[in-house]
């Protein structure tokens, strides 16, 4: 831009500066490009961004219609930032609440779905599990538990029917009768502050994230507007990320921002929203 229109940093930095300062909130685009629900029965995302560790951007999807229903910006992931968007959210939803949800499952956000949402299907992002799992438990591990281990939980993500679950959990078993003692070896230390401890520590959490709470795995099993992970946030941060990463350097204010109108444009489908909203932002501003 700067040698198409031969305009100088500091001009550019004067023409956008007020787009900058005056992002539109996540509640004045519904009041204005309000989304259309085209299923009653629709699953709701929640995922969020940190930027540079100086905060997360937190955003709502309705991943069914894939429509990004409400963003907001917070120090810190925790209960009170989810509640506080969800309190937000549910009154403009009103009756059109979500029949299902999908999340990383972080406590925080099983907490706040349920007491917002209530008694819904709640699934587990099984991406995020298969990832930590892979962690957790390296492919060139000189153990052949580690790596056996491993291969059980990349199946997971895999598993479609209750005969295929069945059929893994038996695996999770023979594995168990098998390696169970390495569970359990431990170090004694001397000289040392703590007493003891497990020797193959990351094993343990792998075989606990695997079979701890397994539950929440499979609420997309004969649910079929329920997906098995959380890509369609994922994907929808990273196209997000892509273009912030264009323009680096920006403070986190204008990060912030920036992500509000990128997913404000998100919701424009005609040039007459296109007009609503500047017409709109122009007597806001």
């Amino acid at each position: 831009m700067l040698k198409i229109n031969c305009q100088s940093r500091k001009t550019l930095y004067r023409t956008f500066k007020c787009f900058f300062d005056n992002p539109p909130r996540s509640q004045e685009v519904w009041q204005i490009l309000s989304p259309k629900f085209n299923k009653k029965n629709w699953t709701y995302g929640v995922d969020g961004k940190w930027l540079k560790r100086q905060g997360v951007f937190i955003l709502h999807r309705n991943i069914t219609d894939k429509v990004n229903l409400y963003w907001s910006y917070w120090k810190n992931e925790t209960y009170t930032a989810l509640h506080t968007d969800l309190q937000e959210l549910t009154k403009i939803l009103e009756k059109q609440k979500p029949k299902a949800a999908v999340s990383d499952w972080k406590g925080s956000i099983v907490s706040a779905v349920s007491s917002h949402f209530g008694n819904i299907p709640h699934q587990r992002c099984l991406a995020h599990v298969v990832r930590q799992a892979k962690n957790l438990l390296p492919k060139r591990s000189p153990f052949s538990c580690t790596i056996q281990l491993r291969q059980i939980a990349n199946d997971l993500i895999y598993l479609k029917n209750q005969q295929e679950i069945v059929g893994w959990f038996t695996k999770l078993d023979l594995w168990h009768e098998r390696y169970n003692f390495m569970l359990k070896e431990k170090t004694i230390g001397e000289e040392t502050k703590k007493k003891w401890w497990y020797i193959h520590g990351n094993l343990r959490r792998g075989w606990r994230l695997l079979t701890k709470d397994t539950e929440p795995f499979f609420q997309h099993v004969n649910r079929q507007l329920l997906p098995h992970s959380n890509n369609s946030l994922e994907g929808t941060f990273s196209q997000a990320v892509g273009k912030l990463h264009d323009h680096r350097g920006m403070k986190i204010n204008q990060q912030v921002s920036f992500l509000s109108w990128y997913f404000t444009f998100s919701r424009i489908k005609t040039k007459l929203q296109l007009k609503t909203l500047w017409d709109y932002w122009k007597d806001r501003k």
